[in-house]
């Protein structure tokens, strides 16, 4: 048995399936207006994996804007970058080149009219340590041996060891000691003695992405040379012809009168 329905009710159906679909169409058109997408190249994802010295290019779209509100505004760890007008309407393109101080920074791209919804990616840039070459270092016996070598590097090392005319040096031996902090490893000795410390030195790093780098170092240790305290001199000196021009000055008149 079917109950008649009235056209009130029909007309407050029909007036719902209405309301329902112009929300459905408010919220499509929501999300294709406000929406921005970063491609990357040469790859896609959310972290660019990269070198020193690369090239990395980051392209922002607008999805689904319309004419005349899709302007783009890119920023590097919130500092806005400068475009020209024709790279920033619905497509615009950053060029990072070459990759340099940009390890850890994040590029971010969204609308000028709807800054709430951003597209980021992060570098990840790789570098080694930066080992190469020959130093030649001369000491005097008994002063401070210093020798350094720069051990900053993405990915972290996974050691750093140090040589002495070919084998690793022997810290109980020579009295030396090494010490690493993540920036700087270096090697020391107290006071030099020839037999022991000169010849040549070389840092080499390991690292887990890159072939190994070393430095050299040419070490020369040569006799104690006389300081002449050359300050002490000169302050001496000075104290002296005060002292002695004030006694003059003092005995003025007495002198004045033994040259009569």
């Amino acid at each position: 048995m079917f109950l008649p329905v009235s056209a009130q009710q029909v007309n407050l159906r029909r007036a719902k399936m209405i309301l329902i679909l112009f929300f459905l169409v408010l919220l499509y058109c929501s999300t294709q207006t406000s929406g921005v997408s970063i491609q990357i190249h040469p790859n896609n994802t959310n972290v660019i994996l990269t070198e020193l010295n690369k090239t990395v290019s980051l392209t922002c779209e607008s999805d689904g804007v319309a004419e005349g509100d899709n302007t783009l505004v890119w920023l590097r760890n919130n500092a806005k970058i400068n475009l020209k007008e024709e790279n920033k309407k619905g497509r615009s393109t950053v060029c990072i080149t070459p990759v340099k101080e940009d390890n850890g920074a994040t590029f971010s791209c969204y609308l000028h009219s709807n800054d709430s919804v951003k597209a980021s990616v992060t570098l990840n840039v790789t570098y080694h340590p930066q080992l190469s070459g020959s130093e030649n270092v001369t000491f005097e016996i008994d002063e401070t041996l210093v020798l350094q070598c720069d051990m900053r590097a993405n990915p972290l090392l996974l050691s750093m060891s140090w040589t002495l005319n070919g084998t690793t040096v022997d810290l109980m031996a020579g009295g030396l000691s090494v010490t690493n902090d993540g920036v700087t490893s270096v090697l020391r000795a107290s006071k030099v003695v020839r037999k022991l410390h000169e010849g040549t030195y070389e840092c080499t790093a390991t690292s887990p992405v890159y072939n190994s780098s070393s430095k050299v170092f040419n070490v020369i240790v040569t006799e104690k040379t006389l300081k002449f305290p050359l300050m002490p001199l000169i302050a001496g000196v000075v104290v002296v012809f005060v002292t002695t021009l004030l006694a003059v000055v003092s005995r003025w008149k007495k002198i004045i009168k033994c040259c009569k």
